[in-house]
């Protein structure tokens, strides 16, 4: 070690010691597009396995991995909200995000829709016990937080319920993947010179988009004609409808994040961020991939 002017510097001799401290200091490699793509590929995988495995075997767990990941979605979502100042119970809404998906796979969607009611008259009659001030404003939050996240989980469930549940789900689950797939591709490809809303998520471009299309219809078109067995131009609008859906899913959720003044809901996920980071697409897109499948497959 020398000194120059003062600051303790380190001598790079023949052992390499300044590369191997500039080394060490070198941080996790990520790709062009910001994301630590081993952390992201590695945690990806245990989740498609941890979703896949269930919804093959034991319909009923898949469920229950739905109801898991949308009350750990729900309580992100709480605590984002929580630093706006708005005031919602955890408890009412935690739970009935863990109900939805449960209620909407043995009652369908009338069970999906009075739990709905019953989490937010729950949740409203629990503030009101509170201070007065900003009573609707916090009702109004209960309603977004219900809304937002356990309520389209209902109809993931619902997807399960005909006996080629499995492969709807499927259906549901790949072509949404292929959105992300196809668009962060092509985003990183072309360089993502066109801005989609640069204002919310600068990473959105028109050339992603058009990527996320291209992959949504390629999948959605040979997943809806095999093994579903409808016809391909139905999976070609099942992939038009989640490219826009998907897309919308995750500029909306870009956008309350930028309103709240966060970056990601929470670290929980490597490389993805937080389970609503992984969740937006999916919620936004499982009614219209519920109503669409149910149309085509009646």
């Amino acid at each position: 070690m020398t000194a120059v002017d003062g600051r303790a510097v380190v001598d790079g001799g023949p052992s390499g010691s300044a590369d191997a401290t500039e080394a060490a200091a070198v941080p996790p490699r990520r790709s062009r597009a910001g994301r630590n793509l081993p952390a992201a590929i590695g945690v990806g995988a245990l989740l498609g396995a941890s979703i896949l495995v269930p919804l093959f075997t034991v319909r009923a767990a898949f469920v229950g991995v739905i109801s898991v990941a949308v009350a750990l979605g729900t309580w992100e979502v709480i605590r984002a909200v929580w630093l706006t100042g708005v005031r919602v119970p955890p408890v009412p809404l935690v739970a009935g995000a863990l109900a939805m998906p449960v209620v909407a796979y043995v009652a369908g969607t009338t069970g999906l829709l009075l739990t709905l009611a019953a989490t937010v008259g729950v949740g409203v009659a629990v503030r009101a016990v509170g201070p007065a001030g900003g009573l609707v404003r916090d009702v109004s939050g209960i309603a977004f937080v219900a809304g937002y996240v356990g309520f389209p989980a209902g109809f993931a469930a619902l997807l399960t319920e005909p006996s080629d549940g499995s492969w709807r789900v499927l259906a549901f689950l790949g072509t949404v993947v292929a959105s992300d797939v196809g668009g962060y591709t092509a985003g990183v490809l072309s360089g993502g010179r066109h801005k989609m809303a640069p204002s919310v998520s600068p990473g959105k471009s028109w050339e992603g988009f058009a990527g996320s299309v291209a992959a949504c219809v390629l999948v959605a078109g040979i997943l809806v004609a095999w093994p579903l067995g409808a016809h391909a131009w139905q999976g070609v609008l099942l992939g038009l409808a989640t490219a826009c859906t998907a897309t919308i899913g995750d500029l909306g959720e870009s956008l309350l994040k930028r309103d709240i003044g966060i970056k990601d809901m929470s670290n929980l996920l490597p490389g993805h961020g937080g389970v609503m980071d992984r969740l937006d697409s999916l919620l936004c897109t499982a009614p219209v991939a519920w109503l669409l499948l149910a149309a085509f497959l009646a």
